[in-house]
């Protein structure tokens, strides 16, 4: 029996498609549902057991707050998806759905509880550790996995090597989350809730998961988390499974 999982963007180039095909390594019954091109994205979101917000473009500065920040974009900002995934997150969090989030996708969790974003690392916190592609390729850097977290109870792990690909991050993290892992240079590369009781399970990583070989660590054990989080939640709310 198959077991529905949403997906923020799952088509339109291969990178999308590496989301849902990482997760069906941790379960080959995995049904990807891909909210941006559903007719009705809440309506699809209600049938499916956890929603994955992936990866994409800058995240328009005026929804935290910073306007003026645009010229630092890269990108244009689709400000539809912005919107519809803002939409999804909220509902998501009253179904109290299992969410993943992953780069862009823990970006704008973060800014729909509140958060704000650095808009450009390399502008407004110079470092000599790189987050952005090189030469076309994901960088690698290291991540301090921080003690007490559930990150650090799902994965064993007390620092790995994750690959990135990122010119933004978080900057003030919203209140209702606590930071689970930071790279050297103090950029937080993941977050969960700061009080998970009476909450559907949340994770959020800024770098690459579905990128990564899947032996490491802080790639495989976040797809198994979550699908068994998934699972139990098609169980529980008797979703499709």
């Amino acid at each position: 029996m198959m077991l529905r999982i949403a997906f923020s963007k799952a088509s339109g180039s291969p990178k999308y498609e590496n989301y849902w095909r990482w997760l069906q390594r941790a379960l080959p019954e995995v049904e990807p549902v891909d909210l941006s091109v559903s007719a009705d994205p809440i309506a699809a979101l209600e049938s499916c057991a956890g929603l994955v917000l992936t990866g994409g473009p800058d995240i328009a500065p005026q929804r935290y707050g910073r306007p003026e920040y645009a010229p630092l974009c890269t990108d244009v900002p689709d400000e539809p998806r912005d919107e519809l995934e803002l939409r999804l997150v909220r509902y998501a969090e009253e179904l109290r759905m299992p969410i993943l989030a992953i780069c862009r996708g823990a970006q704008l969790l973060n800014v729909a509880f509140g958060g704000t974003l650095i808009a450009d690392l390399p502008t407004q916190r110079p470092t000599e550790l790189v987050h952005w592609k090189v030469d076309g390729r994901d960088a690698w850097h290291p991540v301090e996995v921080l003690p007490a977290t559930l990150l650090w109870r799902y994965t064993r792990v007390e620092s790995g090597e994750v690959a990135s690909a990122h010119h933004q991050a978080v900057d003030e993290l919203a209140p209702v989350f606590v930071a689970a892992a930071v790279s050297p240079d103090g950029v937080v590369e993941a977050f969960e809730w700061a009080q998970p009781e009476g909450r559907g399970f949340l994770l959020a990583v800024q770098w690459h998961p579905e990128r990564m070989p899947w032996e490491n660590p802080l790639s495989a054990a976040l797809a198994e988390r979550f699908v068994m989080e998934a699972e139990q939640y098609a169980v529980l709310f008797q979703r499709p499974r």
